[in-house]
């Protein structure tokens, strides 16, 4: 059964040859999330993204990532997807994964459209029939006719979004990893964007959402996590989490 195990999971992430440390690293650690390290090389700045965070999650999962800007919510949804590893602890994720976190990872400016489906599929390990099928699929859903022929950079930020958002939804995952809802192009496509988003959540076995939206999280998720400073401070059911992270979002 797909599950998501993270064992005393620290993240750091060193940013070399750094001047003006100051207002960088206050600018980092919005970005990051965490705190800065107090390390004695100058020349480096250490941002402690995540703190021996521990989490186990199940078939059945539905949980909601929350925190202020700058708590580390991206970065462990990055350490669930393998993007970022572990500078300490250990990850284990059994399950076909879709990562809704950073959509244009792995997209090659200079490849047509149709080139960086058929590379997505061949990372994936599909056959040249399921190939052709995710290629239909992704066609008919993005609705960008002859631009597939393109070089993606040539594309508007708008185009790029529906073809990565058009990729990374065609196969149904087990494990939905999902920063913020995303809106995609015009209002008729974010529309139907949403309803694919929403039958993936729902085939799914595992959704892991980071969001500010209460709203969202009340219809999507059965639990919450609420992170401060790259630590995990609480988990329960979302009304207990979200009362208390409104009292103190940023607790020391």
């Amino acid at each position: 059964m797909p599950s998501i195990r993270l064992k005393d999971v620290c993240v750091d992430l060193p940013i070399y040859n750094s001047s003006g440390r100051s207002l960088k690293s206050a600018l980092l650690a919005q970005a990051v999330g965490g705190r800065v390290a107090d390390d004695r090389d100058r020349s480096v700045v250490v941002i402690s993204a995540l703190n021996h965070v521990t989490l186990n999650l199940e078939h059945g999962s539905r949980v909601a990532i929350i925190g202020s800007n700058g708590a580390g919510k991206t970065t462990l949804l990055r350490v669930m997807a393998k993007i970022y590893p572990p500078t300490h602890g250990a990850v284990d994720v059994i399950g076909r994964i879709s990562s809704l976190t950073d959509l244009n990872v792995g997209m090659d400016g200079e490849a047509t459209g149709y080139e960086n489906v058929r590379m997505r599929g061949i990372l994936l390990g599909l056959t040249s029939p399921q190939i052709s099928r995710l290629m239909d699929d992704v066609t008919e859903f993005t609705e960008l006719g002859d631009y597939l022929k393109l070089p993606i950079r040539c594309y508007s930020q708008g185009m790029m979004l529906r073809l990565a958002f058009g990729i990374s939804t065609a196969i149904q995952p087990e494990i939905i990893l999902l920063d913020e809802i995303i809106g995609v192009g015009d209002q008729a496509f974010a529309a139907r964007a949403r309803e694919r988003l929403h039958v993936l959540i729902d085939a799914a076995s595992i959704l892991v959402l980071a969001t500010h939206d209460t709203n969202i999280i009340t219809q999507l998720c059965s639990s919450a996590i609420w992170l401060s400073h790259g630590r995990v401070v609480d988990i329960g059911p979302p009304a207990e989490i979200l009362e208390r992270y409104a009292k103190n979002p940023t607790p020391g």
